[in-house]
């Protein structure tokens, strides 16, 4: 078993064991799935991140994601959603060439100037071959390794600017030049909270490109 292999092995019992209690939310609110996509890479383990199109109308226009989108009414189940608008969005099929490894706490906008919706975010893990190729909804793709994320030059602030009201200041990540704040950040805060468990209790390993 490969270093990036045994990570994932225990990444996915981690997200199996943790649980969680889902916290109360409007039942009628839409409902939406995101993919946490991890992949071996030459310096660890890889997450994909999209910046999302300019698109008049959308509030998340331009912001950096995670591929995924709204449920619809033909999709077996939450992840599901994650997984067709993963391939949707940037050619990777996860039911063919990966797997999933478990499930993170839905989120929803905490701000009332949000449009509502609930959110489910879905961890997979995908091979080394794996290559997004964004379709006209998604502007741009890249794989960033998870240990730049974690580390304390990643943590910044984004300037949130509205007419009308104060600028705000939001907690974000940054990353070869991707700020993600708002609910993708607080999807990412939680998975590298779990991460960040499993390795420490990993055994030392010499990093590298490995199978799923």
């Amino acid at each position: 078993m490969t270093p990036d292999h045994s990570l994932l092995a225990a990444l996915a019992d981690a997200l199996a064991s943790r649980g969680y209690e889902e916290p109360a939310h409007d039942p009628g609110l839409p409902r939406a799935a995101v993919a946490v996509l991890l992949r071996p890479g030459p310096e660890g383990l890889e997450l994909l991140l999209i910046r999302r199109a300019q698109r008049e109308g959308d509030p998340w226009s331009g912001h950096v994601a995670l591929p995924g989108g709204r449920e619809q009414a033909d999709d077996p189940g939450p992840a599901d959603t994650a997984a067709r608008e993963t391939h949707e969005e940037v050619g990777i099929d996860v039911r063919a060439g990966g797997r999933m490894l478990g499930a993170l706490e839905p989120v929803w906008p905490q701000s009332s100037r949000a449009p509502g919706i609930v959110v489910r975010p879905f961890v997979f893990a995908v091979p080394a071959d794996a290559h997004a190729v964004p379709n006209h909804e998604v502007d741009a793709a890249v794989w960033i390794p998870v240990h730049e994320l974690m580390g304390p030059g990643a943590v910044t602030e984004h300037l949130y600017e509205m007419e009308g009201i104060a600028p705000m200041r939001f907690p974000a990540f940054g990353a070869r030049g991707y700020v993600v704040w708002g609910l993708t950040h607080r999807i990412l805060t939680t998975f590298l909270d779990v991460y960040g468990r499993v390795a420490e209790q990993a055994d030392p390993v010499d990093d590298g490109a490995g199978t799923v």
